[in-house]
């Protein structure tokens, strides 16, 4: 290779962190002057492999040389727009541009049943302004673009729920509208009273200035209202009424989508401002946040598995599901000790991977069913027997079955909960597990032990172009599960990194914690 081949190669690495926004973001509008359905399916989805290489790409570069700042327009930090990226928030990247890879290779078969025809482009186009949303606020090195990006992945997911083929939809879609509305307010009123208290938006520099804030009110009242706007993104019971709906009548590779990502992403807002704005210290020593925060937690992961137990479509029975998967992520957050917080890094990962393939396994059942509902999927093995198969492997890992990846977070959940002293915590987390093996068991006896059903009676297997992106998503629940190194050495260095004291920026391209720039070369 040429040296100017080189210099280029290098120079096209040095632009990662906003390549990978501004990729999806592109293509976006293109898919609406394309419009083809074929054509804006494959757009769309070469858009997210490419989201995912970048991804791997500057995970990789974090883990082996440190925290990457890259300043938006060549104004440096903490004057300047900053992209910074660190452990935590680069395997979020990955976890968010995985999924959208996956389940965009799945959606064409899908879209074609649910969304009309003239539609597919906007479907398309509006994926990409959530993904683009979703991985600007995961990058976004100061608050107010937190909030920017936020907007833009909220706007695009309600437009989104909304194209779902029942007229539930649009209600849908417009309760999520309006409940995600009073969220983002409570975020915004949170950051301007950080700015107001510090004069400062940079998410480093919040962290540096609010040392010695622990008795300012408005530092308190910040909390308040920023922990209130990310918990009602997050879904966090009783704040998270509008899930049920949006991932029961959207498009079900929407569901997919949406049910692995955005209260991931929401879940890393909450934990970033905790840990590198507010500090642990303050948050859980000064202001007992966790008296708070645990009760909930603990709410969500019953609440959601007794819904769960007594709802008749498989759908809506993943939606409560998700209220108490949500739960375990926020119980170990609240814990506040090193496992308990390992456990909940790793179960935003495993999590995304149960949850993404469990939908997409119900996005192929409603393909050749027309119906989700429990009394509608009765005998289905016998019809489609790997579409089964798939849902039984993903049910055991929500179950948290040794091998699967649900094992692998509620252990560490379980460890955290004795480290911090509670073995009554350690006993409500095997409790709600057992909840979880009674709904996974009511769809496996009626695909297993029940008579044939009239739909399924006529079904025939799953497409290999649903069937094979699930069973990469299912897999990946037990390959992980039996190889836990990845996962959780990335996690626990995360962890790490997040309780540390937060480091200044170094402006030399190439450190251990490098700046990079637009204008950079």
């Amino acid at each position: 290779m040429s040296d100017s081949a080189t210099h280029g190669v290098v120079q096209l690495a040095d632009q990662l962190p906003v390549l990978q926004v501004v990729l999806p973001m592109l293509t976006a509008p293109l898919c609406v002057l394309v419009r083809d359905r074929r054509a804006t399916w494959l757009l769309a989805t070469a858009a997210a492999w490419a989201t995912l290489g970048i991804s791997i790409a500057l995970l990789r570069r974090v883990l082996t040389e440190g925290a990457w700042s890259y300043a938006v327009g060549g104004w440096l930090p903490p004057m300047g727009i900053e992209l910074r990226l660190e452990l935590v928030n680069a395997f979020v990247l990955l976890i968010v541009s995985g999924v959208s890879a996956i389940v965009l290779t799945a959606a064409r078969r899908s879209f074609d049943r649910e969304i009309p025809a003239s539609r597919h482009y906007l479907a398309y186009s509006a994926f990409l302004l959530a993904i683009t949303g979703l991985l600007g606020m995961t990058s976004a090195g100061d608050a107010f673009n937190v909030f920017v990006f936020l907007e833009i992945s909220s706007l695009a997911s309600y437009s989104l729920i909304a194209l779902g083929r029942r007229r539930q939809a649009l209600s849908s879609a417009l309760r999520y509208l309006m409940i995600g509305t009073i969220g983002g307010t409570f975020l915004l009123l949170g950051i301007g009273m950080l700015y107001m208290a510090t004069g400062t938006l940079n998410i480093t520099d919040l962290g540096v200035r609010l040392a010695g804030m622990e008795s300012n009110r408005t530092v308190l009242v910040a909390l308040a209202c920023i922990t209130i706007g990310t918990t009602i993104k997050l879904a966090l019971l009783p704040l998270g009424a509008w899930l049920p709906n949006a991932y029961t009548f959207a498009p079900s590779v929407v569901t997919a989508f949406l049910a692995a990502t955005a209260t991931k992403v929401a879940y890393y807002v909450l934990l970033r401002f905790i840990f590198r704005v507010f500090g642990a210290p303050t948050v859980f020593e000064t202001f007992d946040f966790d008296l708070v925060l645990l009760p909930l937690a603990v709410g969500s992961m019953f609440v959601g598995s007794l819904l769960a137990i007594w709802e008749p479509d498989v759908k809506r029975l993943l939606a409560y599901s998700s209220l108490a998967q949500i739960g375990y992520m926020v119980l170990g957050l609240s814990l506040a000790t090193r496992a308990g917080l390992i456990g909940g890094v790793v179960h935003l990962f495993n999590h995304a991977l149960m949850k993404s393939g469990l939908f997409l396994v119900l996005a192929a059942i409603a393909l050749r069913l027309g119906s989700t509902r429990l009394d509608s999927m009765c005998g289905l093995s016998k019809r489609m027997p790997w579409t089964a198969a798939a849902f039984v492997l993903g049910g055991l890992s929500l179950i948290g079955v040794p091998a699967t990846v649900g094992f692998v977070s509620k252990w560490f959940l379980v460890r955290g909960a004795f480290e911090r002293g509670s073995v009554f915590i350690a006993g409500l987390i095997l409790i709600s597990s057992l909840l979880s093996l009674v709904y996974v068991w009511r769809v496996v006896e009626a695909m297993y032990f029940r008579e044939v059903s009239v739909e399924v009676e006529s079904a025939r297997e799953a497409p290999a172009s649903l069937l094979i992106p699930a069973w990469a998503l299912i897999l990946a629940c037990l390959w992980f599960g039996l190889s836990t190194d990845r996962t959780v050495g990335v996690a626990s260095l995360a962890v790490d990194e997040l309780l540390a004291p937060p480091q200044p920026v170094v402006t030399a391209i190439g450190a251990p914690e490098s700046v990079g720039t637009a204008g950079d070369h």
